[in-house]
């Protein structure tokens, strides 16, 4: 990191017989500040190659998966309607949180690698290459899940080995991840216009069918809100207990549909001015959430029973309350359209996290906290060794040949889901060790590319929550006679690793957390203020009206 900074902060000025490079940036064509004095040495390596629109749409729609369209519909099975509502919408609230904070860290320090780099500059090396880890661990295993949920989709319409279509899935998402990071950004464009109209269109959909405009011409309203209820009664329960034990389990479930909304600045060095890109994504978050997630749960919430026969039922292959409710509806052809665009989504979530899991592993290699050889970049200027790795954990998604779609589905969803805990709150630990570094050192949050609302207030509350819901994540195993072995382990099996990675490093490395006098702020306020980015280019015409990037 030292190196990087001294890099960046040096002021060597080529040759005047040199060519000054030039990149593409939203303005066109424009003359780029030497590389040796560019914010970050690294960018010399990898290529800017996203542009404004691409990091808008994959903070927008990018993180957008499975768990939205297919984990949703356990969520509202376990708790509820209004269960699944309160849950996704506080879940919502903690993860935006998580994406402002990381918004103004990553404005300041535009690495990839996002918080693997940042634990580093502002708590402790030790617990950079924990979270380092953890990070590459989560994406390891959310990669094979998207695929494994693709290859249960697909069974909508046919039923074959699975085998088929995990390996032209794998091969699609390895080809997307080796090329041209613009092609990455273009097809995670294409991927999130498509996601963005499916949920408009069920959305719109779950209306009409609820004021009374189905085949059927009846008026659904907030039948299934009274009947079966608000909430299950979780394991058969009985009484209020039962009920809030169905909707705390809906947080697994919301998490891991959020899990990487941190992304927007997990491949930094790669977008184009992204001291204005980066708080910009992160600003809209909270709204984006609110539209795209919390809203469509309580549309479908109105035109699918939380007791529904395919809702429960562990063989379904049209297990996404999505289909569930076009197929409810009764109109032809509908619910094949929508499971084609649930397929796209799994495939994009895939490539989101092999991208992100990729420049996880490149920082971390970058810092000398994994082997060298996956700092390794192809002429393209992708770190292939490392996205070859996670393309050897791809084939985890063969699991289904041996054990069923859905249940392999599920083992990996808790997984991800406490890693992703484990994840958001290092985030707001680094997050708040450098707010107050700020305010031991003197420094002003305005002199910050961008100071992100509401802080430190709401990360302190995130964080709380994110612990409590860590330690109660496998609460069912310890009701009597609901022991279950695969839930305990995947629920605190993370929790032992973490403390392992960190205190098993600062002890070979004899690392020091750094006081909050000695964080290196400046450095990163200053480099910010010698390397202004171009301004935005004005909008004209009909770009005025866009307000998704």
């Amino acid at each position: 990191m030292d190196s990087a900074i001294r890099d960046a902060s040096s002021g060597d000025k080529k040759l005047p017989d040199e060519k000054t490079p030039t990149y593409q940036s939203d303005v066109g064509d424009i003359e780029a500040v030497p590389a040796d004095i560019d914010h970050f040495a690294e960018v010399r390596d990898v290529r800017q190659g996203l542009k404004q629109r691409h990091i808008q749409m994959i903070s927008l729609a990018g993180a957008i998966g499975t768990g939205l369209f297919l984990g949703s519909g356990s969520a509202l099975a376990k708790g509820g309607p209004l269960g699944a509502f309160l849950g996704y919408t506080f879940t919502g609230i903690l993860a935006s949180s998580v994406a402002l904070a990381v918004g103004e860290l990553g404005a300041l320090v535009p690495l990839n690698g996002g918080i693997v780099r940042y634990s580093e500059v502002f708590v402790d090396p030790a617990l950079s290459f924990a979270v380092g880890w953890n990070l590459v661990y989560f994406y390891l295993t959310s990669c094979p899940n998207e695929i494994v949920a693709a290859a249960v989709l697909i069974e909508y319409w046919v039923s074959v080995n699975n085998a088929i279509w995990v390996t032209i899935f794998n091969i699609l998402v390895i080809i997307s991840c080796s090329l041209f990071v613009r092609i990455y950004g273009e097809l995670e464009f294409g991927f999130s216009m498509l996601k963005i109209m499916l949920i408009v269109f069920v959305n719109i959909l779950a209306l009409v069918v609820t004021c009374g405009g189905g085949p059927s011409g009846e008026a659904i309203g907030f039948r299934y809100w009274h009947t079966p209820g608000l909430f299950v009664q979780y394991l058969d329960v009985p009484g209020a207990t039962g009920r809030f034990m169905g909707f705390w389990s809906t947080f697994s479930s919301a998490i891991y549909s959020y899990s990487g909304i941190e992304t927007i600045s997990i491949s930094a060095a790669e977008v184009q001015c992204p001291r204005r890109a980066i708080p910009q994504a992160a600003k809209r978050i909270f709204w984006r959430i609110l539209l795209f997630y919390v809203i469509s749960i309580f549309m479908i919430t109105l035109v699918v029973a939380s007791n529904d026969p395919s809702l429960l039922s562990a063989s379904s292959t049209a297990a996404s309350p999505f289909v569930i409710a076009a197929t409810n509806s009764g109109i032809k052809y509908v619910p094949s359209i929508i499971n084609a665009v649930v397929i796209t989504s799994a495939w994009s979530a895939a490539n989101s996290g092999m991208l992100s899991g990729s420049r996880s592993l490149f920082g971390l290699a970058k810092e000398g906290r994994a082997p060298r050889i996956f700092t390794r970049l192809n002429r393209f200027g992708i770190p292939y060794v490392s996205v070859g790795l996670f393309s050897l954990f791809l084939c985890l998604a063969y699991m289904t040949l041996s054990a069923s779609a859905s249940l392999v589905f599920e083992w990996l969803v808790n997984l991800v889901s406490v890693a992703a805990l484990v994840n958001w709150s290092i985030i707001l630990i680094t997050y708040l060790r450098f707010q107050y570094g700020c305010k031991v050192q003197g420094i002003d949050r305005q002199e910050l590319p961008w100071a992100a609302p509401l802080q430190p207030y709401l990360s302190w509350v995130s964080l709380f929550a994110f612990f409590l819901l860590l330690l109660t994540s496998g609460y069912t195993a310890f009701i009597k006679g609901h022991w279950d072995t695969e839930v305990f382990v995947s629920s605190y099996i993370n929790i032992p690793i973490i403390f392992a990675l960190y205190f098993g490093y600062k002890i070979v490395k004899k690392t020091k957390v750094i006081p909050l006098k000695e964080i290196d702020i400046r450095t990163f306020i200053q480099i910010a203020n010698d390397n202004p980015e171009p301004p935005a280019a004005p909008k004209r015409g009909l770009k005025k009206f866009n307000i998704l990037w």
